[in-house]
């Protein structure tokens, strides 16, 4: 595992810093917002500055005006009522009302002129308040020939010169209170239009703002929040002991590039530690079936050192208690009796060697320590002594021989064959009822191979065994019975493979069983 390619780099290495970019992006969200704040601030100071003109000049310069205009027709009802007062309490209030209303008119006159103007507006302002003065000149001249008691010559001077000068006056100040009302709308128009520019500029400008958070935060979910959801998807897959998964951003100079290093350290890890796993898992189940191999080996040795003995007790009883016959009748016994006791004895004597010869054959022959000797020899004779050999060495033994058709030469290692063949007409004849017949023959096959078969009429072999029939050690299911080491069949198949042949078997359970060995005539 390459760790350089995954291991976390040192800080000193970074080129950028997630630390620094989310500080960027906080200080940029904030300057936007202080600039959007000043911004509408400024918009809305216009419109303030706007309404603050309409409000500290045309509604005062209105208000005044209506004022006047209120006042200086009340003075002109007051002067009337003047003129009609009889009593000295009428003249008196008379008197009182006109001063009244002439230092209203007198303030609201101050109050106008305080405010600022266009020269128009001062123009026709001064016109009329020289309109006014005039006007005052004639109504002081009607109070004071009322109150000499001219009233012909006060109302005369009533309804002229007064009224010309109040109604000179009354139209001044009427064009001036319409020029003020035009100009109040103009200001309106002016603020409404400013009001609806701030709000536009407003608006786009939060819509720009809004547009560059949503960058901001596209920008940011695209660099930091969605690489760190993807490790951690990664993290969870690993937690759940999913180690396909690639690991992304393993290149980036950053804080997620080391976060994505680390991970993919995590993941070799784990990796690494599964594969430890699994590895010390199939140590564990090769020593457990090494185990009960050995197991089943000890179990298979024991039944063979136990069927051996059984073997060798056998021919090892015949030949004691023919002794001991011997022993007992040997002034008595006749010259044909002897002959047939001491052919017993030879009898079990040349089994007691056959199993030995066998079971060396056999040992060596797992061992590898037995060499191939192939030489020349006649098939027909090397068969007709195995068979010989059964008939002497068990009683009641039904062999029935048929090598007319077998080949006259055969080459091969006679001494391996002798103890297979062998190990198959012991089998056949022990698997087999007593007095029950076991034919072995033989005959060639074309120019090359020759056919050798050994069939019995015995239990059989069950289907599920014919897998493992071949197996060291291995019986089979229905031969528990039958005393059997479990080895001949193995050797027997060992030496048809060095002898470069096949065996085949047809097998019935409780109907008997055939072997068929196909040797060639010259191994290669």
């Amino acid at each position: 595992m390459d760790m350089a390619a995954t291991s976390p780099r040192a800080p000193a290495a970074r080129q950028r810093s997630i630390r620094l970019l989310l500080s960027a992006a906080a200080l940029l969200l904030l300057a936007q917002a202080v600039l959007l704040g000043a911004f509408s601030i400024a918009r809305l100071g216009d419109v303030n500055r706007v309404s603050e003109e309409i409000r500290g000049r045309w509604l005062q310069d209105t208000r005044l005006l209506g004022d006047l205009n209120n006042y200086m027709s009340d003075y002109r009802a007051a002067e009337g009522t003047y003129l009609l007062s009889r009593t000295p309490q009428q003249l008196a209030a008379s008197a009182q009302d006109l001063a009244q209303l002439d230092a209203r008119v007198s303030k609201a006159q101050r109050g106008y002129e305080a405010l600022p103007h266009d020269p128009a507006q001062q123009h026709t302002y001064i016109e009329f308040a020289q309109a006014w003065s005039a006007y005052q000149v004639f109504a002081r001249q009607v109070v004071t020939l009322s109150q000499a008691g001219r009233q012909n010559d006060a109302t005369v001077l009533y309804m002229t010169g007064s009224r010309h000068a109040f109604d000179l006056s009354s139209d001044l100040l009427g064009n001036l209170t319409d020029s003020t009302v035009a100009l109040a709308r103009e200001a309106s128009l002016r603020a409404a239009d400013t009001y609806r520019r701030a709000r536009r500029l407003i608006i786009a400008a939060v819509v720009v703002v809004a547009c560059l958070v949503t960058a901001t935060i596209i920008y940011i979910t695209w660099w930091v929040s969605g690489p760190m959801l993807a490790l951690a998807r990664r993290m969870q897959l690993l937690a759940a002991h999913d180690t396909s998964a690639g690991i992304p951003y393993t290149q980036r100079e950053d804080e997620v590039g080391a976060m994505a290093r680390s991970v993919a350290v995590f993941r070799d890890n784990a990796i690494a530690l599964a594969g430890s796993q699994r590895r010390l898992l199939e140590q564990a189940a090769a020593l457990e079936d090494a185990l009960e191999k050995e197991k089943q080996l000890t179990a298979r040795q024991r039944n063979f050192v136990t069927v051996t003995s059984h073997e060798f007790r056998t021919p090892l009883m015949v030949i004691d208690a023919q002794a001991q016959r011997l022993i007992k009748l040997s002034e008595r016994l006749e010259p044909q009796d002897l002959n047939e006791r001491a052919g017993r004895i030879r009898g079990a004597v040349q089994r007691l060697t056959g199993i030995m010869d066998s079971l060396l054959d056999a040992s060596r022959l797992f061992d590898g320590a037995m060499t191939f000797q192939p030489v020349d020899f006649s098939p027909a004779t090397l068969l007709h002594e195995v068979c010989q050999l059964h008939r002497d060495t068990t009683t009641g033994a039904r062999i029935e021989e048929d090598f007319d058709a077998a080949p006259t030469a055969a080459t091969g290692d006679p001494r391996l064959l002798f103890a297979a063949l062998s190990n198959l007409v012991s089998n056949a004849l022990k698997y087999s009822p007593e007095g029950s017949p076991v034919a072995v023959g033989s005959h060639a096959d074309g120019a090359h191979d020759w056919i050798i078969t050994v069939r019995d009429h015995g239990i059989g072999i069950a289907d599920k065994d014919r897998s493992r029939l071949f197996e060291r050690f291995f019986r089979g299911s229905n031969a528990g019975r039958v005393p059997g080491s479990g080895v001949g069949l193995h050797m027997v198949k060992m030496t048809v493979d060095l002898h470069g042949g096949s065996i085949q078997v047809e097998s019935r359970e409780d109907a008997g069983s055939t072997f068929t060995l196909r040797l060639p005539r010259r191994p290669g």
